[in-house]
């Protein structure tokens, strides 16, 4: 199958936060369950960018290079470990759009920027909600590793599916693809946002504490397919 969209992920920000598990309860795709990481129920807000983007193998000028922002969760269909998002923040309309139109996910289009230093060790994205500017930064302290088996880093980075909920109640797989990541450990890791009118007050006891984990993922060149619909 053809991928729908290649790019290259990089300088991914990931910061980690246990929920209870009935605050996903009801977001949960039907056909899937929630996945859980050593009986933790875990939510991400994870920051990156999107390079060198193409959609059925074509560039679109000026939709190449872009951030993305979003809050998900992990869920679980037979042995397919998967993501589902909450939100999804981009600077670019047209890409919300038709992530919207052929996917239902949520995507919302709003102005953002980014600064990387020390050859991208330090990352801050930024995004203007609500007349100011909101942020996520994470500094990095010590080598890049691989993740080892069944370590919370693998679970949170190593995800090949995703699962949409439909209009109509039902349920769309799409499959992604990319090698395995290496991560390095935060130093320094901040989220300053209006959680409540970002992504709803339910999340604000959970989002506003310090994040129980958190790293940087170095990222890779992706393909995401075509989504298909499950019974």
């Amino acid at each position: 199958m053809t991928p729908f969209l290649t790019a290259e992920w990089v300088h991914l920000a990931m910061l980690n936060y246990d929920v209870p598990p009935e605050l996903l309860q009801s977001r949960v795709p039907a056909g899937t369950v929630l996945d859980q990481f050593d009986g933790r129920t875990l939510v991400s807000v994870v920051a990156f960018l999107f390079r060198d983007t193409r959609v059925r193998g074509l560039a679109i000028p000026f939709h190449r290079t872009f951030e993305e922002v979003n809050l998900r969760f992990y869920v679980r269909r037979g042995d397919q470990r998967a993501v589902v998002f909450v939100k999804e923040i981009v600077p670019l309309p047209a890409i919300a759009v038709i992530a919207r139109w052929l996917y239902n996910e949520p995507y919302v289009a709003l102005p953002m920027r980014r600064r990387f230093h020390e050859g991208g060790r330090e990352v801050d994205y930024r995004w203007h909600f609500h007349k100011r500017w909101h942020s996520l930064s994470l500094t990095t302290v010590g080598e890049s590793y691989e993740t080892g088996p069944g370590s919370e880093e693998e679970f949170i980075t190593e995800h090949y599916w995703g699962y949409t909920r439909q209009r109509d109640g039902g349920t769309l797989e799409y499959r992604v693809e990319h090698p395995k990541w290496r991560v390095s450990k935060a130093a320094q890791a901040t989220l300053d946002c209006d959680i409540a009118a970002l992504y709803g007050p339910e999340f604000v006891p959970y989002l506003h504490r310090q994040p129980s984990s958190a790293f940087l993922a170095e990222g890779s060149a992706v393909a995401v397919y075509p989504g298909t619909r499950i019974a």
